[in-house]
This record gives C-alpha cells, structure tokens and sequence, in this order.
C-alpha cells in the first residue's frame, strides 16, 4: 500500500509556494516507518534539500533543510509554522542532522532553541522561537505524527526535457493530422464564448506554437464589448512560410448578456457555412454607429440591427458546401469568471447548446487563464489536471453548464510573455487535438448521403487502401 501525506493540498501548495516551488517526495513517515531518529536519517540522508513536518495537535511546524542531511554534517536550517492559511519562519541556522533529530540521546540544548524527540514523541523549542513563529507560549508540542519530504524544483531539467518531447510529439500528430475520411481538406473551429473569455487569445497561442514564436495576428483587450468586430477565419501557416495546416480557427464577437453580443441567428448562419471571412456582425456595427452619432433610430436609415445576415446580402454563401461548415464548437471560458456567470448568460449557452446538439454539431470547452487562479504558479501546469482548485472549476462548468468532465481542456494562453514555453505549449496542442478529435467525429456521424460526398469520398479511400 502507498504510503500517503497528511498535507491536505492547499497546506501543501502553501510549503511549495512558499520554499521556492518545489516538488515533495515522502521520504519517511513516523506512523509507518517508526518513531525513530536512525531510521529517519537512514531514509533521508543524502537526499538533497528535505523538508519535515511535525503534526501536533493544533499546529502543522517543521524544518526546512536547504542541504542535504549528512552524518555529522551542519546544514542551514529554517523552521516554518502553518497556521490554517497563514505561514511563519525562523532560521535555525546551521544544525546537524544528529542534534535536530535528537540522535543517539543529545541532550536538548537552550542555544538550538529547537529539539525534535522523535522516540519522546515531542518537539521542544525555547520561547524566542516559539514567539517568532506566532504561536502560543508552550514550550512543547506532543507529535502526533512526523514526515519528510525530499524536495526538488517543479521544473527541473528532468521535467522541462519531458515536456519538451511531448511538445515535439504533438507538433508531429497535428502536422501529419488529416481530417476523417479526407471529407475536407482543413477542420474549421468555431470559437464561442463570453467577452473577454481569450477566444482571440487561443488562436494567437496556437499560431505563436506553430510560428515558433509570440504572435498577436488577432487584436485581444478587455474592452467590457469585446475586441472582435468581424466573423474571421484564420488559417494558420506551419512555420513563417510552411504549407498550411489542416485546421482553420474560426473567431467572432463574444456572447453578451441577455440581448447583446452575438445574434444567435448568426451563429446559425455561421455553423451551416453561409457567412464569409471578415463579414461585419451587424449589431456590433449598429452600437458603434449609435455610440458614435448618438442616433436613437439609425436603424431606420441604416438597417435592422435585430436582424441576422439575410439571403443575398453581398458576404452570403447561397450554398454552402461541407468543407464551409463548421465542423466542430469550442466554448471558450475564463477559468475566474465561470462560477460568476448570470442566469442569463448560463441560459444563453445551454439555449446555444441545445441549438448545437440538434444540429448535430460538436462541441467541446476551453478553460483559460488557468495560470492566474490562486496558489497554481508555471510548475503546476505541468500536472493541472491534479490540481484541487481546478477540479472545483471543472465541476462547475460540469453542474452549471452540462459539459462532460471529458469534454472540457484547459490553457494558459499567451498574453504578456515573449518566448514560448513548452510547458504552455503542451496545454495548447493537447486542447486543439482534442477539438480535431471532436470534428472526426462529426465527420464520421454524417449521414452517408450528406453533401453527396461522403459515400464517393469514403469509397476511393478504401480503394487506396486496397
């Protein structure tokens, strides 16, 4: 059976942050392993900077070697305090293993001002320290447990390298990634989501990985209506004069609330495949309009901004053929604002995903900035599906929203940085292969007689392969 911590996760997101974003290994823990201070030093000796933690009855204290634990050997030492969220240190100073553990019965001297028995079961500790780390004057605290952690930085060489190959190996599949059946040539992705969600920000990303470094192709800000004023396709290039990728990224105005935003009659023009690049959204036009003349009835001169794009305005496709539509949605969502969302904004996306679901188009979710939520730091995003905060998240966008736990990925997208990360990088590729994947499998639900393609198309694969 593994032996397991007694750190909930936020105590042990608090140590990590706190000792320089660190990795902890268990080592040793006294209720398993013994109360013994040579079994201890057996097991945590020579293993690098090492963290121990005390539990007593109302307090979480401990000692943070910044060297590793050698026989007979001083290391620098600081003791820590964990109070529910709050933490306090003190330096030791210089310390060896044998006298901080209390080895072979050293005797507890005043001028340590910190002992551990771990055989008395007790840690002892003179009044200026326990005054310095804020807690109540006693001199003693009963153990009721004790562990040590080997710690190792969250993004070691080991760790960088290990993303990076995986970085490389993404790249690879989205590059030789052909769409299901070679129904169409390039998969087009539907971005959807609130104002200021990163539906721009998320095709900048992608472009940035595949250009090799930061690019802002799509203007981003946080204007409260939104950056994008037009429907764009954005094709994007693999390298700066590579051939282009099997993929187009489809960005439009942000869903506003109650009767702003995106026409919902628009979008249906858009997922059929009857809009063209760069078209202007007509309520979006109409605001600027009246913002600018202050016309309470420019409607009458101009348009009905309360209409969708209609058959034969000049940025219409009459008919539409597969390789127009949209073949897969992704709700874009800021990880910080989902559990913040109003009724009215919650009733217009499951309205929204009804509308999908009975056109039988797919839909996935994209969580971004996940990067700025509380205690989650660069090293993290290395395992963010292990994180408790963001499962939380997750299972809100699951009970408000309806999205299944599968369905949903998350980013960091880029936004202030200049160099690419590989770290980030992995987050991004794996969300958009999530999405293709999403795509073939509306390719291959199609009904067979769809477009009057499917059957020809799928019948002169199978005769290649043959």
């Amino acid at each position: 059976m593994a032996v397991t911590t007694r750190l909930t996760w936020l105590h042990e997101k608090i140590l990590q942050n706190h000792f320089g974003g660190k990795r902890f290994s268990l080592l040793y823990k006294g209720s398993v392993h013994g109360f013994y201070s040579g079994d201890l030093l057996d097991r945590c000796c020579n293993q690098g900077p090492t963290l121990t933690v005390i539990y007593g009855e109302h307090h979480i204290i401990g000692a943070y070697a910044e060297e590793s634990y050698q026989e007979r050997k001083s290391a620098s030492i600081i003791l820590f305090a964990l109070q529910e969220t709050k933490i306090s240190e003190w330096k030791l100073g210089l310390c060896t293993p044998e006298r901080l553990f209390c080895y072979d019965n050293i005797q507890y001297n005043s001028t340590t001002n910190f002992q551990i028995e771990l055989g008395n079961r007790k840690v002892i500790m003179g009044s200026k320290t326990t005054e310095d780390l804020g807690l109540v004057q006693n001199c003693t605290i009963s153990i009721q447990d004790c562990e040590v952690f080997r710690c190792e930085d969250l993004l070691d060489e080991r760790t960088i390298k290990g993303a990076t190959e995986l970085r490389k190996s993404l790249l690879s599949a989205l590059r030789t990634y052909e769409p299901y059946g070679s129904l169409v040539p390039q998969i087009r992705i539907l971005l959807l989501g609130p104002v200021g969600a990163g539906k721009s920000s998320f095709f900048n990303s992608v472009r940035s990985v595949f250009q090799g470094h930061v690019t802002h192709q799509a203007l981003v800000g946080t204007n409260r209506t939104g950056i994008s004023e037009k429907y764009r396709t954005y094709s994007i290039r693999d390298g700066k004069d590579g051939k282009y990728l099997p993929f187009i990224l489809c960005d439009s105005l942000g869903l506003g609330e109650k009767e702003g935003g995106l026409c919902r009659d628009d979008i249906f023009y858009i997922l059929n495949g009857n809009i063209r690049d760069r078209y202007q959204l007509l309520r979006q036009l109409f605001l600027q309009v009246v913002l600018v003349w202050g016309i309470r009835n420019v409607h009458s001169y101009l348009f009905n901004p309360m209409e969708s794009i209609k058959l034969g305005h000049h940025d219409y496709i009459d008919s539409p053929s597969l390789k127009d539509r949209i073949h897969c949605v992704a709700f874009v969502f800021d990880t910080n604002s989902v559990e913040h969302f109003s009724s009215q904004m919650i009733v217009k996306i499951k309205r929204l995903r009804r509308d999908l679901i009975n056109a039988g188009v797919v839909h996935v979710a994209l969580l971004t900035h996940v990067d700025s939520m509380d205690l989650i730091t660069k090293g993290d995003l290395i395992e963010i599906d292990r994180c408790v905060p963001l499962r939380s998240k997750l299972e809100e966008v699951q009970r408000k929203l309806g999205f299944a736990l599968s369905d949903v990925s998350v980013v960091s997208n880029y936004s202030s940085e200049w160099e690419l990360d590989p770290v980030k990088d992995v987050l991004i590729l794996s969300a958009l292969r999530r999405m293709l994947w999403a795509a073939d499998d509306f390719l291959e639900d199609l009904p067979l007689e769809e477009e009057g393609i499917k059957e020809r198309k799928l019948s002169s694969v199978h005769k290649e392969e043959n």
